[in-house]
């Protein structure tokens, strides 16, 4: 081989080297999630709470608390399908799949009111007392359950609407997450400064487990394999990751504040955030736990979402008017990437 033929060929390795290393810093800049589209939520007014997904029809249920109302997504078109009205500050929403009923929590007057998810007509009221927050779908027994009132959950039957059972807690119930296999639930109840374990088959609270110094756990997500619980806190804002066995903190991780929604990304090990100061945190598993790997910006007030891992994306309700005078509220749909 000539000297020119060598220089040309090292040239030529040197620049592919080049290209693979940009390549790879492109790839390790890019961020973790990115904005697929925007859905306009037409004169929707005030804060907007949780959601829930109907897998089968491909339909995002979002609690439109300020503007007591309830729109339903069909995700396939990215538009507003239909608009459940007359509701009293609509918080939680729930979704049975099995008895296509749909749950909607009202702050207002303390009820759940029951909705076919077929066509949407009313199927009953549930009055809890006071403040009806939170619901879960137990796929253990198939039952709603709803955080509410002063310190209950209460156990809801959704092709009867009946209230099956209740359990008692020190105060009002935030997030809070079922372990089916084990029958038991954790539940924040930050003015008790507490998360409650509660035996759900027994139907009472079995343990207590202190926060310390921390205020403001209001959202949690459970790790699928359940080794752990990740729980975040609002004052000082920080996530912490605790043993689901005996509640001892595995770690305290800075985040953004005003933390509303967290969810757990198991086929990325990721951590998802979202905060009422305009982003979500994503936190990434490595060898030495988790670490941030940055703030996906979104829109102040934009504090809750909904990860749902069966469609791969994230969703994050934003006000209206917080993206210039005028504009609509929105959700913000986000895909993971890689």
């Amino acid at each position: 081989m000539g000297k020119k033929t060598a220089a040309k060929t090292k040239l030529r390795l040197l620049l592919a080297a080049l290209l693979v290393t940009l390549c790879a810093n492109v790839r390790a800049a890019a961020p973790a999630l990115q904005l697929e589209r925007t859905i306009s939520l037409p004169k929707v007014a005030g804060r907007i709470d949780h959601m829930a997904v109907d897998l089968g029809r491909k339909r995002l249920f979002v609690a439109e608390l300020g503007n007591n109302t309830v729109d339903v997504i069909d995700l396939a078109s990215g538009k507003v399908a239909h608009r459940i009205e007359g509701l009293k500050k609509p918080q939680g929403i729930g979704y049975a799949p099995k008895e296509d009923v749909i749950a909607i929590a009202n702050a207002g007057d303390g009820s759940v009111r029951l909705f076919h998810g077929a066509d949407f007509a009313p199927l009953g009221t549930v009055a809890l007392g006071d403040d009806a927050d939170n619901i879960r779908l137990d796929p253990y027994t198939g039952q709603f359950v709803v955080g509410y009132g002063a310190g209950s959950l209460a156990m809801l039957d959704p092709a009867s609407g009946s209230v099956v059972a209740r359990v008692r807690l020190s105060a009002h119930p935030e997030s809070f997450q079922l372990d089916p296999a084990a029958r038991r639930a954790f539940v924040n109840v930050p003015n008790a400064r507490e998360i409650a374990v509660v035996d759900l088959a027994a139907g009472r609270q079995t343990a207590s487990w202190p926060v310390g110094d921390l205020r403001g756990n209001f959202p949690m997500a459970r790790d699928t394999g359940g080794a752990f619980l990740a729980v975040a806190f609002r004052n000082p804002a920080r996530l912490v990751l605790l043993d689901a066995a005996s509640g001892a903190v595995k770690a305290s991780i800075r985040t953004c504040s005003d933390a509303d929604d967290v969810f757990l990304d198991a086929k990325r090990r990721r951590i998802y955030v979202s905060c009422g100061e305009g982003g979500v945190d994503v936190l990434q598993q490595e060898a030495d736990g988790y670490q941030s790997i940055g703030q996906i910006k979104t829109a102040s007030g934009a504090r809750t979402s909904l990860f749902v891992p069966e469609l791969d994306r994230l969703f994050v309700a934003a006000r209206a008017g917080f993206f210039g005078l005028g504009s609509d509220a929105a959700i913000l749909v986000f895909r993971p990437e890689p």
